[in-house]
């Protein structure tokens, strides 16, 4: 299956779980939550090896292997909760956004779990998901909180006042931060995800050997093009034994700016709200120094930045769910839905 990881909290089964279901990009994920928010198990089988010899996710190779996990991964996690179908009384499930083709894998699983166990189904956004990994015992986050959310496909800050959802404060106006740390990644020649490849070559560098710059933009919007752009005309203003030479230099002052630019934005926000708590969560949140920048911040925890069932069953106890058999209609989306 890939990468396999399992999370599993000792605490008695009560009768009640709810089995959460995440496919909106290349993470096949299960997982089992109570409805008072203790994990009992959180399943993800990566496709990051299968993607790697393309650079990137391909839609249609992600939807396949997704066809091919979905049902091993939520048998391994209803085995690691150990408990059955029997035990569910709620399926939650990625609705969007995402790759539709990925989506409609498991938003067809749910729904046929759901279906057959005569369930009521809570269809989660992806991105309000991410926010209910901070909502997980034993160290859950109780709302207000001004929230950065930082991922390969978005980056938001928010205003979050209660658990069902949030008030968009600022947003990318371009490439959000994920996808700023993967492009940047291949201009440096460094292998995917490419994140994480950057991350780690940048603890190898010096962080003010280049000066990249952060756009100022009005208000608490981000722009990361500009960025990306300074980083090309580095790269081809340097030989190639110069940038082999310097490549963890770049690496780390890329880095170094994309993280500048998301802290000021975030303390901004924190100033307008007036919330005594900041969050950060995403893929993006799992960067080690934006972690190091932001030592007063809650993050997510690791196992639950990048994308995972765990949280998409967290906001499933939150989310209105739609009962048999009216959810059989639902249908994915590939944006963001605001409503």
């Amino acid at each position: 299956m890939g990468e396999r990881s399992s999370g599993r909290a000792k605490h008695g089964h009560n009768g009640q779980i709810i089995l959460g279901l995440e496919t909106s990009c290349d993470e096949t994920a299960a997982a089992v939550v109570t409805p008072d928010g203790h994990l009992r198990s959180s399943i993800v089988a990566s496709q990051a090896e299968l993607h790697t010899r393309y650079g990137g996710v391909v839609p249609e190779v992600a939807s396949r292997r997704h066809l091919e996990l979905v049902q091993p991964v939520i048998r391994a996690a209803l085995d690691d909760a150990g408990v059955g179908l029997d035990d569910v009384t709620r399926v939650a499930v990625t609705r969007g956004p995402g790759l539709i083709g990925a989506l409609l894998v498991g938003l067809s699983a749910a729904k046929a779990i759901a279906w057959a166990r005569g369930l009521e189904l809570a269809p989660v956004d992806h991105l309000r998901a991410h926010v209910a990994a901070l909502y997980l015992e034993p160290d859950a986050l109780e709302p207000p909180f001004t929230c950065l959310l930082a991922s390969g496909g978005h980056t938001l800050v928010l205003a979050v006042h209660d658990r069902s959802g949030f008030e968009i404060l600022g947003s990318t106006l371009d490439d959000a931060a994920g996808e700023a740390f993967d492009k940047g990644a291949r201009l440096l020649g460094l292998g995917y995800p490419g994140g994480a490849e950057l991350d780690r070559l940048a603890a190898d560098g010096d962080p003010d050997a280049f000066s990249f710059p952060v756009a100022r933009l009005p208000g608490l919007d981000l722009s990361f093009s500009g960025l990306k752009t300074a980083l090309l005309y580095a790269v081809r203003e340097l030989s190639e034994p110069e940038l082999d030479a310097r490549r963890a230099d770049l690496a780390a002052s890329y880095q170094r700016a994309i993280v500048r630019a998301l802290v000021g934005r975030l303390e901004a926000a924190l100033a307008v709200t007036g919330h005594e708590t900041m969050a950060v969560v995403g893929g993006v949140a799992a960067n080690s120094e934006l972690r190091e920048s932001l030592p007063a911040a809650r993050f997510a925890p690791l196992a639950l930045c990048t994308d995972n069932a765990a949280m998409v069953a967290s906001a499933g106890r939150f989310a209105e769910a739609v009962p048999l058999p009216g959810y059989l209609g639902l249908d994915a989306y590939a944006s963001y839905d605001a409503s």
